[in-house]
């Protein structure tokens, strides 16, 4: 649904963006990462054609952006970092403008696809409120109701959920989620927790450049800990227990951290079951025994220190 061929953008002597390449498929939830100034932005204006690229090109639904943009621009909606809305208009008002924009005449299909953002981004309550008098929340539900209108194919957000409570927050993750059986959805942010309560795949760019590219779970996999597991002793010496975990096969090294033993594995095998069942045999006073915790936000900080 959307190709990103090799996309460069220089401003001036600074390369903002350095031949991203990447295609996002029917289905797909894609989360966009990157520290500010990565070129995340930079990169989604280009391909939704807000912005000339320097070199290379991107394509929507098989439409080259700068060669059919009008082709393109039908089978997207996009909502922008911070999306400018026309404050002195009421929801209902500026979903009708949007609505002619679009080319959507019919007045019954016109009158039936307002009503249908209206109820699944909840502004009934306020559709004749001024939107300069909404809050923020109310005011980035109305961009999300013009970005799906059209019931496009694929959905480009940048920073969706961006200053909104948690409430909020969540009423956004879900609105996205019921979307993605039949769209391509991309969006960028700054939240590793909506990343992987949503996407199914993960780009971290740097400094311009793609880094990653995998599922949630695989980058969790470059984790030193991923796989490790930690035990709680009941007031057992933990010295004898330390050197006969060291001495399994699959366990690379033993640390003690905060009155626990944490086992790590060699290239993040499973452990669980061996740790259990030598526990039991040689019946350590084991009050715990947890998967290690690994965070997406530790990875992503690992990844992003060039």
């Amino acid at each position: 649904m959307i190709t990103a061929e090799n996309l460069v953008k220089d401003f001036g002597s600074i390369r903002a963006v350095d031949h991203i390449s990447f295609e996002l498929k029917k289905g797909d939830i894609l989360g966009f990462l990157g520290p500010n100034g990565a070129g995340k932005s930079t990169t989604m204006k280009m391909i939704t054609g807000f912005l000339q690229p320097t070199s290379g090109t991107a394509l929507v639904g098989g439409h080259d952006i700068q060669k059919e943009p009008i082709a393109a621009k039908k089978l997207f909606g996009y909502l922008p970092e911070n999306g400018p809305l026309y404050q002195e208009m009421t929801p209902l008002e500026f979903l009708g403008f949007i609505a002619d924009m679009r080319g959507i005449k019919n007045r019954v299909d016109r009158s039936r696809k307002i009503q249908r953002v209206m109820e699944i981004c909840h502004l009934e309550g306020v559709r004749h409120q001024t939107i300069e008098t909404l809050s923020k929340g109310f005011r980035q539900r109305v961009g999300m109701a013009h970005t799906i209108l059209h019931d496009p194919e694929c959905l480009i957000m940048d920073e969706p959920t961006d200053g909104l409570d948690p409430n909020q927050k969540q009423e956004v993750r879900r609105l996205i989620a019921s979307m993605a059986r039949d769209k391509a959805i991309l969006l960028s942010t700054h939240i590793l927790d909506e990343v992987e309560s949503m996407c199914n795949r993960i780009i971290i760019i740097a400094e311009g450049s793609i880094i990653a590219d995998e599922t949630p779970e695989e980058l969790r996999r470059r984790h030193p800990r991923y796989n490790a597991v930690e035990l709680s002793l009941d007031h057992e010496d933990p010295q004898p227990i330390r050197e006969a975990l060291r001495g399994l096969e699959p366990i690379e090294k033993v640390v003690e951290e905060n009155g626990k033993l944490i086992a790590i594995p060699k290239k993040g095998e499973m452990i669980d079951h061996l740790i259990f069942e030598t526990a039991r045999r040689e019946n350590w006073k084991v009050i715990g025994m947890d998967r290690f915790p690994v965070k997406l936000e530790e990875v992503f900080w690992d990844l992003t220190q060039l």
